[in-house]
């Protein structure tokens, strides 16, 4: 005996109505009611309403199907209750800061907290904006830069391909059929990054190598430190995951928060790996403040020297966007005549410019 009489009969007579009450649904109507209980009418409503309806032209022919097979009013759905307005998790929240020193309230208290904290140098930041810092790194897609490759590739828009055409007459006994044309393709060129880790550049160490992290992630990088001694960690920063990438880092670096010899670091870095093909034709970035504790006409030599060999070499500063910054300092007043631009590198926005300029490269 059926435990839930009728049942049965009013999807057949819903389906009379059209809608399309199928077998599978009636199942779940079936089991749906006996769940909730056959002997509760308004139960019995939303059991059917939620699993016979498929669409919302079949709603008014359900209530029309139950209340003649049922009899009564279809029950009413429950009042909506307001949802209480999320809270914003702001910056100035998270600092603990709800007004300027004066009193005033933010000039642009709707601005995102993205959009604030990118903008932001991050030797000021917070411990919880920090966080809010890595997560915004995380999700930077850097595209590398393209050069012209060797090979060439099918183009109907190119120029006549003379091999192609050559083939293509051979194989139709010297009528021109058809004609080939191809383009030369392009490949990624490869970014080099050098990060100067030693003291002064200790407030944008960990942003920088989490940069690169995601640099080297997605594009054909090669990552090194510049200290008192250089270091590659190209392997280290492959890592899928950051924390993990960065730890590794960290017990690679020696010199970490140590003096500064840019010149002997990177006349070591040339002589090893750049003059054997890292730099060549490739686009490098320089990360430092430009003190050098050794000889600064040593670092314009080999600045100069790797000018020679790299397409761009780039040299952010993350006190280049101070306001009345002026490149004093002995170091980069020996290279900036060699280095093809100077970029700040203090924020989040900048770090953005300087990828738009590695992909220009």
């Amino acid at each position: 005996m059926d435990p839930l009489p009728g049942l049965t009969g009013f999807a057949t007579a819903l389906r009379a109505a059209g809608v399309g009450a199928g077998p599978d649904r009636v199942r779940a109507y079936l089991a749906a009611a006996a769940a909730l209980g056959a002997d509760d009418l308004g139960r019995l409503y939303w059991a059917g309403r939620l699993t016979l309806c498929g669409e919302p032209d079949d709603l008014p022919r359900y209530d029309d199907a139950f209340r003649a097979w049922f009899g009564g009013d279809s029950p009413k759905p429950p009042p909506r209750t307001a949802r209480p307005t999320p809270r914003r998790s702001t910056i100035a929240a998270l600092t603990g800061a709800q007004a300027r020193a004066g009193g005033e309230p933010d000039a642009h208290p709707g601005a995102s907290d993205a959009e604030v904290l990118r903008h932001r140098d991050v030797s000021g930041l917070t411990a919880a904006e920090r966080a809010h810092l890595r997560e915004l790194i995380a999700l930077l897609r850097p595209e590398p830069p393209a050069r012209p490759a060797a090979r060439r590739r099918p183009d109907r828009r190119g120029p006549l391909d003379p091999d192609r055409v050559l083939r293509a007459l051979l194989a139709t006994g010297g009528e021109p059929v058809r004609l080939p044309r191809s383009r030369r393709g392009t490949r990624p060129r490869r970014v080099v990054l050098l990060i100067d880790v030693s003291g002064s550049m200790h407030p944008y160490a960990d942003t920088l190598l989490r940069f690169a992290h995601a640099v080297a992630r997605r594009s054909p990088a090669e990552v090194f430190t510049l200290g008192t001694r250089l270091t590659r960690l190209t392997r280290q920063l492959r890592g899928r995951d950051p924390e993990q990438a960065l730890a590794a880092a960290a017990r690679a670096v020696p010199d970490f928060a140590g003096g500064t010899r840019l010149g002997e670091t990177l006349r070591v870095f040339l002589d090893r790996w750049g003059q054997r093909g890292v730099a060549r034709r490739a686009v490098v970035v320089l990360f430092s403040d430009g003190w050098e504790r050794g000889d600064p006409a040593a670092l314009g030599e080999q600045v100069a020297r790797l000018a020679r060999l790299a397409h761009r070499v780039l040299w952010v500063n993350p006190h280049a966007g101070a306001d009345g910054y002026a490149p004093v300092q002995s170091g980069i007043a020996a290279a900036l005549p060699h280095v093809d631009r100077l970029l700040a590198g203090h924020s989040l926005a900048m770090l953005d410019e300087l990828l738009r300029e590695v992909r220009r490269a």
